[in-house]
């Protein structure tokens, strides 16, 4: 009986090496694609871009990223891939090296469809390997792999600061170097994660028979109202990430490094809320924590575009902390509805749904060379109202009970 329960709490056991690697892999392969908004305010004057063109230069990576990321999510959960994570890291490090070389905008379309792509390929499989790893604790299994995405986009106003305004364009062919470095790093991931697949190989037989099982239409419609949920989201941090350092720049008088230190506590406070967002939804519900996160950060998005600047520091780290605090438990959320597609549900979230606020980077865009940026942020400032969608999602309760069924 003894070996028995040993082996139950080894298979339970959460394996923090793994999610810590996982999550590194995770931070290297989001700071590669933070590299391209981060070089935004350089490449607009290098290469004459207008506010439209860096709106389709976001909207070509995210969407590469995003329609491609539930079609790897798709395959991996009839046939996982552990090695296509150092794959998807060798693909961005082929981009960011062709972004730092790109003389014009189409070249640099190009640089960021192979960063989109390596991108595509990584988060799929890395969220599973998150998953693997997580034993009882899911959310805050899955804060600590979200949390390194995130950290990962954070650093794109540091690197506009620190790198790129001296060093330029060029400056992007230094994470050639970092990608690399990641690459050998989630070899060993890979190697884990291939140990595990023969382990649980009867396990694995039995969830392939399963995710090619029809999905009840009460499934389909919470994902439905969930990928709407993250859609609006996206819409608004695709908002606040392309644009709001020109609102800084133009409206309040700040230079380019100071337009990015407020970017960047933003994004930081963003990184706490997805890291505290697992363990809180594990205890109040996921449900819950999704509802909070959008409508308790309406209020102060809806301020944001009026206030001064002195009063705008301390609004972006509470609307980046709320209003993302929810990254992760959108991913527990899918993958607990679709617990037999964990790849698709992954896809489904961290690629399709959030990327599709490319859509919003390109609608932004076009809006700002029309009508301004404080236009659009005005404009965005009431996305978060949409998360009242959240309410008629089934409760954490009524999942279990559907999962038993």
């Amino acid at each position: 009986m003894t070996s028995v329960t040993n082996k139950a709490e080894v298979r339970e056991a959460t394996i923090y090496s793994m999610l810590f690697a996982i999550s590194a892999g995770h931070f290297i392969n989001d700071s590669i694609q933070s590299v391209v908004p981060a070089m935004f305010p350089i490449i607009k004057n290098s290469l004459h871009l207008s506010y439209s063109q860096m709106g389709w230069i976001a909207f070509v990576l995210n969407m590469t990223s995003s329609v491609m990321q539930p079609v790897f999510g798709a395959a991996s959960d009839r046939r996982p891939q552990p090695y296509l994570l150092p794959a998807g890291m060798l693909l961005s490090m082929v981009g960011v090296i062709a972004f730092g070389l790109s003389p014009n905008f189409y070249f640099v379309l190009l640089a960021v469809l192979f960063i989109g792509l390596g991108s595509a390929v990584f988060h799929p499989e890395g969220s599973r390997v998150a998953f693997m790893a997580a034993g009882n604790r899911r959310g805050l299994a899955q804060s600590i792999y979200q949390m390194g995405g995130n950290g990962g986009q954070s650093l794109a106003p540091v690197f506009t600061a620190f790198i790129f305004v001296p060093l330029g364009q060029k400056g992007a062919l230094l994470f050639a170097a970092v990608t690399a470095a990641g690459a050998v790093m989630l070899m060993k991931v890979s190697a884990w994660y291939k140990e595990r697949l023969v382990i649980h190989s009867a396990k694995k037989k039995q969830q392939t028979a399963s995710a090619t099982t029809k999905l009840p239409a009460r499934i389909k419609g919470a994902m439905v109202l969930l990928i709407f949920f993250v859609f609006a989201r996206s819409w608004y941090v695709a908002a606040i990430t392309n644009f709001y350092q020109f609102y800084l720049i133009q409206d309040y008088g700040l230079s380019v490094p100071h337009s990015q230190l407020y970017l960047f506590a933003y994004l930081a406070a963003g990184v706490a809320g997805t890291f505290l967002g697992g363990p809180l939804a594990d205890r109040f519900g996921r449900k819950n924590l999704l509802i909070f996160s959008m409508l308790g950060a309406a209020p102060l998005t809806l301020l944001l575009p009026y206030v001064p600047v002195t009063a705008v520091l301390p609004l972006l780290l509470f609307i980046g902390f709320i209003l993302l605090s929810s990254f992760s438990v959108a991913v527990v959320y899918a993958q607990e509805l679709l617990s037999n597609r964990i790849g698709m549900a992954s896809g489904l979230i961290v690629g399709l749904a959030f990327g599709m606020g490319a859509i919003g980077a390109v609608v932004f865009g076009f809006l700002a060379d029309g009508f301004g940026v404080k236009f659009i942020m005005v404009a965005a400032s009431v996305l978060p109202l949409l998360g009242v969608s959240a309410l008629w999602l089934p409760g954490d309760k009524k999942i279990k009970e559907w999962q038993a069924r």
